[in-house]
């Protein structure tokens, strides 16, 4: 059975507006469930279920948020910091009453696909080493990339710490000596990218993450902008999740 929730909680959790804000439209009758004008904020509400509006406004309920945001540099990847910005600081106003936080994180100058989501189960499994989540990434790298690295990544190579990666896909896009390559790993160690290029004697100087399983950024949101998912797309992410037998 579900559970119900107050009527003012879901209305102030969806950004309506403060707890005494909605008290006011409720004795006002400006706010309706099924229909009915509600005289009493503090009702119990199956919000999946009632058709909630408040001044002629329908409250679109979900119970769990997916926001992709194409995160630019300067930018990491928390809810809150005192001296850095935030993830959580460049989503607009609207979804900002919502308790969402990334869903894995990108350097502060890595710029790309972040989710951000209140559905702390999804986060986990796309997270958990147990789970071979594919990441791909478009890197301009200092230094002649070529076959002889694609082929180290695919066997897997030692970082600085002695850990051997998985194997990874690399995709050679330009051999110069900056090269610009496109690579699929499928953990998410510490800096891993730009460590594993540091193993065969390269350096990183621009990344940029490209997709997390089948979801892939959408090339129309400029850096700092992001939108909210449908199910389809979350879909396309639970398709990548795998479990490590």
């Amino acid at each position: 059975m579900k559970q119900k929730q107050r009527l003012d909680k879901v209305l102030s959790n969806f950004g309506f507006g403060s707890r005494n804000y909605i008290k006011g439209a409720v004795k006002k009758g400006l706010v309706t469930v099924d229909g009915r004008i509600i005289k009493d904020s503090g009702i119990h509400v199956d919000p999946e279920v009632s058709i909630i509006e408040i001044d002629g406004e329908r409250l679109n309920y979900r119970k769990y948020i997916y926001i992709m945001l194409n995160k630019p540099q300067g930018v990491i990847s928390a809810t809150s910091d005192r001296k850095q910005k935030t993830v959580f600081d460049i989503l607009p106003e609207e979804y900002k009453c919502f308790d969402l936080f990334p869903a894995g994180r990108l350097d502060i100058d890595t710029e790309g696909l972040v989710l951000m989501t209140n559905d702390g189960q999804l986060s986990h499994e796309i997270l958990s080493p147990k789970k071979h989540v594919p990441k791909q990434y478009y890197a301009k790298v200092m230094g002649r990339v070529n076959q002889e690295d694609a082929e180290a990544f695919s066997r897997g190579v030692t970082l600085d710490d002695g850990y051997q990666t998985l194997p990874a896909v690399l995709e050679i896009l330009k051999s110069d000596d900056l090269s610009e390559i496109k690579l699929t790993i499928v953990e998410g160690k510490f800096h891993q990218v730009k460590r594993m290029f540091e193993a065969v004697g390269k350096k990183v100087i621009y990344l940029k993450r490209l997709s997390m399983g089948n979801l892939r950024l959408d090339e129309s949101l400029q850096l700092g902008e992001c939108k909210e998912l449908g199910e389809s797309d979350i879909e396309l992410l639970k398709q990548a999740i795998i479990i490590d037998n």
